[in-house]
């Protein structure tokens, strides 16, 4: 007898016999430098918390702490009975640390992406995207109103073609976006964000980098923008709580005016319960 979900076990053997089937090991006690997987110690060599700090003492006991002041969850979603003074608290460190007017915490670095950027252009805008860029980026470009002729991809981190695609799409459509990586995640390379920026400038399109897997590593921890000494030229820089920071979680941080309506915009911010009260304390 067949089920209305057969077909799932079909994909699901076809995954298997291509040798997609994801087998996470498992990870014995704490994430760290050194940890027990599948039983036995390893180096750990591929994992994001880049500095170590999710076990670092510090970090360990404001998670604590922070459960003893304020319980184990924030109860609510932010806009209703979630927002905890340690959330704007939060925030307004962010902001300060990125060197931009504010910044807004997501519950995850894939809810930034896949949350905002469609609320940054529709029907008669353009999404301009490098080659590589993170699939949380490409979910959310899918997700936009852009229609799928003005949704391009130029080749990776190649100027010129961001450039030639650039002239063609702010003669025909209302608004522009520009979207990269800063660092990107799988080769470990780096976006040319000073020529990103001006290019942009040039032709008057809007500019949205994520920096997940610069901050903590580039300009002393502030990530891409600082070490071009582009900050103020970048509108918008998304980030991840889960790399470098060692926690998890995603940000977004620029002008006041962009972060109060990325609030106003963003559904899986919204309507999703907010972080609980270790994570942001941590």
């Amino acid at each position: 007898m067949t089920t209305p979900t057969e077909w799932m076990k079909d994909e699901y053997n076809d995954l298997v016999s291509k040798g997609f089937d994801w087998k996470p090991p498992v990870i014995t006690g704490a994430s760290s430098a050194r940890c027990i997987i599948d039983g036995s110690e390893k180096i750990m060599l591929c994992a994001n918390n880049y500095l170590n700090l999710s076990t670092h003492p510090k970090v360990r006991k404001a998670a604590i702490d922070a459960v003893k002041s304020h319980g184990a969850g924030s109860g609510s979603v932010r806009p209703i009975a979630g927002n905890m003074d340690i959330h704007n608290q939060l925030e307004e460190t962010i902001a300060r640390f990125k060197k931009r007017e504010a910044a807004l915490y997501y519950q995850t670095g894939f809810a930034v992406n896949s949350g905002l950027i469609p609320q940054l252009a529709g029907k008669n805008d353009a999404i301009i995207s490098d080659q590589l860029n993170h699939g949380s980026i490409i979910d959310g470009v899918r997700l936009s109103g852009v229609k799928k002729e003005n949704r391009t991809i130029y080749p990776h981190n190649d100027m010129g073609g961001l450039e030639d695609q650039l002239k063609t799409m702010t003669k025909k459509c209302d608004k522009t976006l520009v979207i990269s990586d800063g660092v990107f995640s799988m080769d470990g390379d780096i976006a040319p964000l000073d020529e990103i920026t001006r290019l942009a400038r040039e032709y008057g399109a809007m500019t949205y980098i994520d920096d997940c897997h610069g901050e903590g590593v580039l300009a002393g921890g502030r990530g891409i923008g600082t070490h071009f000494g582009v900050e103020d030229e970048v509108d918008m820089e998304s980030g991840s709580f889960s790399k470098a920071f060692g926690v998890v979680g995603g940000l977004i941080a620029g002008e006041k005016h962009m972060v109060d309506y990325a609030f106003n915009k963003s559904r899986t911010m919204l309507l999703s319960g907010s972080a609980p009260p270790a994570t942001i304390a941590a």
